[in-house]
């Protein structure tokens, strides 16, 4: 997955995220992106995340390979804007904002033993499912403080891995930010 894309690529995407957010918060207006690069018309999960310093700022997107990648990457930054968990972005937080976009592999269904620390995790109970981006173990000290983290995001009790009716999903990532290809 890593080498999917080139350096230029990347580089793209992350100016059509950030354009994105620009013509939307300076003019009110929705950016159209074009390219002739097939690549970037073929279909993968994809999340873009948005950061003021360390701050979460948004974090919004879909594991399931339901859009382009070009088109995915400028949809998913309008909604990172407006993250229902956050307050909206303002415009005049945009010199400060980093984009991080996250391309995935599709999941692939597995038994909990064999995740391990920098996988993607879906994880699903019932109608209930959240998902982690690999970079989420960053964040946490063990793996049972990531999947009562998970559980919880999910709207179940902090416990509900060790459900025998709980599911998973594991996947692949991507990851690609401003100022770092």
């Amino acid at each position: 997955m890593e080498e999917y894309l080139t350096r230029g690529e990347k580089e793209f995407l992350l100016k059509i995220a950030r354009s994105t957010l620009e013509l939307k918060l300076l003019q009110g207006e929705k950016f159209e992106p074009q390219t002739v690069n097939q690549k970037l018309w073929e279909k993968y999960g994809v999340f873009v995340t948005l950061r003021k310093g360390r701050e979460l700022r948004g974090c919004i997107g879909y594991v399931e390979p339901t859009e382009s990648v070009i088109l995915a990457v400028r949809d998913n930054a309008l909604k990172a804007m407006r993250d229902p968990r956050l307050d909206p972005v303002e415009a005049s937080e945009l010199p400060k904002i980093k984009i991080e976009i996250s391309i995935l592999t599709r999941p692939q269904k597995t038994e909990f033993e064999e995740i391990k620390k920098g996988d993607g995790v879906v994880l699903k109970n019932g109608e209930k499912n959240a998902t982690y981006l690999p970079q989420a173990w960053e964040e946490v000290f063990s793996q049972e403080e990531f999947f009562t983290s998970l559980c919880q995001k999910a709207g179940l009790p902090g416990n509900c891995y060790l459900d025998p009716k709980t599911e998973f999903f594991k996947y692949e990532a991507m990851v690609f930010k401003e100022g770092e290809i």
